[in-house]
């Protein structure tokens, strides 16, 4: 038998990969473990090794296309294997991949990896993803949605779906449960059209937008699966996190010393180029360490929230973001707090400069116990960002500039830098938040103490 070549799943929250590159043509040899092709996710490139050696046949995994996890993308015969009819299988389709994407309670189902079922083929599934006969929503409806649904006793097709292409999902079932509507009738008593269930939010569809301006004012591009991915953790981000902020502002000038002179007794290095220092220290390098020292401090903030129970993490694991074409990425510093400027330096700039071509492992950006966003190289002032499960705070960092500032009942000129602490409520309270605030404020007004 020919060994099946699947889309693998390389990323936690993945549900569908696009195949960027194909390094093996129909019909070439290949030996197990040479790259056969390159994944994109919506975060990273990643190569693929070939599972056994022979000769790849039937490829159906097109480049460029969405193509759902643990669908068969080619086959590798063996050498002594004869070639027969191409192997039996669905095509590969963006349809296709949104259907075997399908969320669960538990997060998304990812698909046989032995083959995909066309829409067409599903029992009670219309061409166009609807059960037979069912409406407003055309009976599209998430597994989840459909088993709470019919657990409460609720018509699916009498439920407006806010979802994707109308599709129903848990929180259009849990509207109409708490509205107390679409209950299902007697056969012979059903009404045409069940009772109102509580309206749901619902954003303006594509064609209401459009509608908007003037046809041939404007273009429409495509979002890619980084951009969706964005969006969707963003949505899920401000929807169930109870988001609260803290601001203060920190005094640079002794940073911005300590900064100086440390990279002027930078020892030199020999690289490919000639000499150069053996690391150049920034102003987040330096934020990213306070954070790190901070969390320690005040080791109840460094955690994060589950229904069952709280993750106190036991070292300080810092995501810094990275500004990438089409969105950004959040790169780890693991036990940063352990690690000194010079290290987190150096790390910091090769996670940075992989995350903008995309080669990070998931290991690199996923996991974390707090975050860190800076816009100051923007002459941003201050702003608030929106925390990044499972992630219990984020740091949003303004710029350094010079400000007036009130000393002994004098004014005085200082470089200050305004900060904004995120936290999730449920985890993080107040006071906590407060006092991880002023930990954080004392370290970056006295930097000495982040080299000893």
């Amino acid at each position: 038998m020919p060994t099946e070549v699947i889309l693998p799943k390389v990323d936690m929250d993945m549900a569908t990969g696009q195949i960027s590159r194909w390094f093996a043509e129909e019909g070439a040899h290949v030996k197990k473990g040479d790259v056969l092709f390159e994944i994109e996710t919506d975060k990273a490139a990643m190569e693929i090794d070939a599972p056994a050696s022979g000769v790849l046949r039937d490829v159906t995994g097109k480049e460029g296309v969405d193509i759902p996890v643990g669908a068969p993308v080619a086959w590798i015969y063996a050498d002594s294997e004869a070639y027969g009819a191409k192997q039996e299988a669905a095509p590969i389709s963006p349809v296709v991949g949104e259907m075997s994407a399908e969320p669960t309670e538990r997060g998304a189902v990812p698909p046989t990896p032995h083959s995909v079922t066309p829409p067409s083929a599903l029992p009670g599934i219309s061409p166009t993803g609807g059960e037979i006969g069912q409406s407003p929503s055309g009976g599209r409806a998430t597994p989840l949605a459909r088993r709470l649904a019919r657990e409460a006793g609720l018509t699916l097709s009498a439920i407006s779906g806010t979802g994707p292409h109308g599709r129903v999902v848990k929180a259009d079932v849990d509207a109409a449960i708490a509205g107390g509507g679409a209950k299902a009738a007697p056969a012979a008593k059903a009404p045409a059209v069940a009772p109102a269930a509580a309206p749901a939010v619902k954003p303006m569809s594509d064609d209401q937008v459009l509608k908007l301006f003037e046809e041939g004012s404007y273009e429409l591009i495509a979002h890619d699966n980084m951009r969706k991915t964005i969006a969707r953790r963003l949505v899920e981000a401000k929807i169930t996190i109870p988001h609260f902020y803290l601001t203060l502002d920190c005094e640079l000038d002794a940073l911005l010393a300590l900064r100086t002179q440390l990279n002027a007794d930078a020892p030199v290095k020999k690289t490919d180029k000639g000499e150069a220092p053996a690391y150049k220290l920034s102003v987040n390098d330096m934020v990213i360490k306070a954070m790190a020292m901070a969390l320690k401090a005040v080791p109840d903030a460094n955690a994060s929230w589950t229904e069952s129970a709280m993750v106190k993490h036991k070292h300080a694991d810092v995501g810094v973001a990275v500004a990438i074409p089409g969105g950004l990425i959040t790169p780890i510093i693991r036990h940063a707090d352990e690690k000194t400027l010079s290290v987190i330096s150096n790390e910091m700039k090769d996670l940075a400069s992989r995350a903008r071509s995309r080669k990070l492992k998931p290991e690199e950006y996923q996991g974390g116990t707090t975050a860190v966003s800076n816009l100051g190289m923007f002459g941003i002032k201050d702003f608030a960002a929106v925390i990044n499960p499972p992630h219990a705070t984020i740091l949003a960092v303004g710029a350094g500039e010079q400000r007036a500032v009130v000393k002994n009942g004098e004014i005085k000129i200082a470089t200050v830098m305004s900060v904004t602490l995120s936290t999730d409520h449920r985890a993080v309270d107040g006071a906590l938040g407060a006092e991880l605030m002023v930990a954080f404020k004392k370290l970056i007004e006295n930097p000495m103490g982040m080299l000893v």
